[in-house]
């Protein structure tokens, strides 16, 4: 459906269209700001016969304004599958007065994000939850310092310091890779791959985003000279299971995005679930991490975090 205007005033294209869109759809129901954003920006409107993309283009008098409109696309918002969780005490893996360390569920991001101009609830904000409710007297919310992440769809053991102070030698651990990350994977071999138990190889890639800043994000080889960063992960093989299926460990060297996807991937072994780099479907995405080893920050005792495998 096409919606033509005609302006009487100078104004900016996302205020004027905010004005006028919702009394044209009151069937419909009302039009948000990032809604009327998102419309400009993905192409549907024209000033004048020419497509306009910027929200604060300025109209002026007598100015033809005509929209593209879909409205089952335009007031649908994809709600992502994130769980319900909320960390109690069984989910706590490693705390002191320093460092907490939490078995991370599949399906729930680490930090904060914004969908629909909501933002989604998240493990760091679930941590200071925790920390709150066990020290209620707090009059503001506990420190909690994000050092690391996971992918959403990935579960495991993740740390979070509780004081500033530790943030500096924890940040240093993580960039001079002073510590021992161990994954675990299930996968199906792409036809042609012979896998055994027990073997044993790496995987190094220059690696970047190679999908479009408006699509899923993506990871691949990009050579070095376009941007690709190094990776590199050493992979053994624990178990092949007679459904098929292949029990993978792998401990990363370097924490490129979706560093483990990716090489397992490329090796022609893709993660079960993980469909966006060819592996099968299915309820979630096969990925651990199963355990995090390094020296503590203050008590310098040599720690290994590990968590139970959900698969």
């Amino acid at each position: 459906m096409t919606y033509d205007f005609f302006t009487q005033e100078t104004i900016r294209l996302d205020d004027f269209l905010r004005r006028e869109l919702p009394g044209r759809l009151v069937q419909e129901g009302c039009a948000s700001n990032s809604k009327i954003r998102r419309l400009i920006v993905c192409g549907a409107v024209c000033v004048n016969g020419a497509q306009c993309r910027r929200p604060a283009f300025e109209l002026r008098r007598r100015s033809a304004v005509s929209v593209e409109f879909d409205a089952e696309k335009f007031f649908f918002e994809k709600q992502p599958d994130d769980v319900l969780f909320e960390v109690s005490e069984r989910d706590v893996l490693f705390e002191d007065d320093y460092l907490i360390c939490v078995n991370k569920p599949a399906k729930f991001p680490t930090e904060e994000t914004i969908v629909g101009g909501e933002k989604r609830d998240n493990l760091h904000d679930a941590v200071v939850r925790y920390l709150w409710k066990k020290n209620p007297a707090l009059r503001n919310p506990p420190y909690v310092g994000i050092m690391h992440r996971l992918d959403r769809d990935t579960s495991g053991v993740i740390l979070f310091t509780k004081q500033r102070a530790v943030n500096k030698p924890v940040q240093a651990m993580f960039e001079s890779h002073d510590f021992t990350k161990i994954y675990c994977a299930v996968c199906k071999a792409r036809p042609g791959v012979k896998i055994t138990a027990q073997k044993k190889f790496t995987v190094e890639l220059f690696m970047a985003r190679v999908s479009g800043k408006s699509q899923a994000g993506k990871w691949g080889e990009v050579a070095q000279s376009r941007g690709g960063q190094y990776s590199r992960t050493d992979f053994m093989v624990l178990e092949t299971r007679a459904d098929g299926t292949i029990f993978v460990q792998a401990q990363l060297f370097t924490g490129r995005t979706h560093q483990i996807r990716v090489h397992l991937s490329h090796y022609g072994l893709p993660i079960c679930g993980d469909v966006l780099y060819g592996g099968t479907s299915t309820d979630r995405l096969m990925l651990h991490a199963k355990s995090l080893s390094f020296e503590h920050p203050v008590t310098k005792e040599r720690l290994c975090v590990e968590s139970e495998l959900p698969f």
